[in-house]
C-alpha cells in the first residue's frame, strides 16, 4: 500500500492574531529596517531616530528595546528597508505560542515584553 504524504501547515494569521478591533483600527503600516528577515508574530520595537522597526532587543539603546507591537506578515528586507509591513499596535489578543522572540531573550525580558505590550492594549493570551 503506497503511502501517503504528509503536509505540514505552518502558522498563519489566525493562528496570532485571536481579536482585533473593527476598521482597521488594530494596525498599523510600517518600514522594517534593512538586514532582517521577520516572521509573522515577531514582537518587534521601534528606532527612535528612523521610526523603522525592528525585532525587540532589551539589550538595545535605539529604542527597539521596548516592545512596540506584533508583525501580522512575515517580511524580508534582508536586502533593504520594507515599507509595506503590517503589525498590530494597540487594541487586540495574540496567542503566545505564535509569537517569535528572538534568540537568547531570557524569561524576564519577555514578561517585560509582554508587559509593554500589554500597555499599548495588546493582551497576550495562552493557549488560545
Amino acid at each position: 500500500m503506497p503511502t501517503k504524504p504528509v503536509f505540514t501547515e505552518g502558522l498563519n494569521l489566525g493562528d496570532l492574531l485571536k481579536y482585533e478591533a473593527p476598521n482597521l483600527y488594530s494596525r498599523d503600516q510600517v518600514t522594517v529596517a534593512a538586514g532582517q528577515v521577520l516572521a509573522l508574530g515577531a514582537v518587534v520595537g521601534v528606532i527612535t531616530a528612523s521610526a523603522k522597526v525592528k525585532v525587540v532587543d532589551p539589550s538595545a539603546s535605539d529604542g527597539s528595546e521596548v516592545a512596540a507591537g506584533v508583525l501580522i506578515q512575515a517580511v524580508d528586507a534582508n536586502l533593504a528597508d520594507r515599507d509595506d509591513g503590517l503589525f498590530v499596535a494597540r487594541h487586540a489578543i495574540v496567542a503566545d505560542h505564535a509569537l517569535v522572540w528572538p534568540t537568547g531573550i531570557t524569561v524576564a525580558e519577555k514578561k517585560s515584553a509582554i508587559a509593554q505590550l500589554k500597555a499599548l492594549g495588546i493582551l497576550v493570551r495562552k493557549g488560545i
